[in-house]
This record gives structure tokens, sequence and C-alpha cells, in this order.
């Protein structure tokens, strides 16, 4: 099952980076970053870890490998920050509050888009995070 998960976490990611026109030769980069953070979250939350905490981490190893990246093949870091980030976002969840709102119920709906927020939150702190500590590492080099 879990490699049925990469496996789709891959194409996900490199598929996202044709979308958002990405060169040809990082697509396999970007699938790689993808699945990296997929594998993160996934073990995370395997060994019982609140999913807005797996998110973060994941996020902030997605941000990471993609800073890597950008500096090692000379390519805008946001190619792979967009691409990689993509297996996390909570689409399916944030879909499910929706539904729950058009069927009146909404002490469920609330609970959904809240977790959705909370997810979409940890994303957003997980690359900023990672963004300031490169930051700091580059600043006590000079």
């Amino acid at each position: 099952m879990i490699v049925e998960q990469l496996v789709t976490s891959f194409i996900a990611s490199a598929a996202f980076g044709v979308i958002f026109n990405a060169p040809k030769q990082s697509l396999l980069k970007c699938g790689l970053v993808g699945m990296g953070g997929w594998l993160i979250y996934t073990l995370f939350v395997y060994f019982n870890f609140d999913s807005v905490i797996a998110t973060l981490i994941a996020s902030i190893f997605v941000a990471i490998v993609s800073q890597m990246f950008a500096k090692i093949y000379r390519t805008p870091i946001i190619i792979f920050n967009v691409a990689g980030i993509i297996p996390l976002v909570p689409g399916g969840l944030a879909y499910d509050a929706m539904r729950n709102f058009v069927e009146n119920d909404y002490n469920q709906a609330v609970q959904l888009a809240a977790k959705a927020l909370m997810i979409s939150g940890s994303i957003a702190m997980g690359l900023v995070f990672s963004e300031v500590i490169n930051q700091i590492i580059r600043r006590s080099k000079l």
C-alpha cells in the first residue's frame, strides 16, 4: 500500500510540475521532492502523530530538499516547492467540509474546515520556517 501511495505522490508532483510549466529536466526532481514529503507525512501519521504536525514536518522536509535542489541544479526554488507540496494539500478534506456544509451537517463541516485550515497553515509555516533557518545559516557564514 505504501508503494502505491509513493508512486501516486510522485506522479502527482511531477504532473503538477508539467502544469506549472517546470523545465523538463526538473520534472523527475519535482516528483522526488513530492514523494519524499509524502513519505515523511505517511510515516509520521503511521506512528500516531497528528496530521497537522506530520504535515508541518513534511513541508519543512520539502522546503529543505527544494532549497538543495535549487542550489545544485541552478533552478528557482519555487519550482520544487510548489510541485513538492502538492501531495500534502488537504483538498479532499476541504471538499468534505464543503459537502457537509451543503448537506447541513454544520458540526462536522466546521470540524473538517478547521482541520483543513490547520493543515494549510502548517504547510505555510513549514515553508517559511525552513526559509528562515536557511537565511540564518547563510548570514552566519558571511
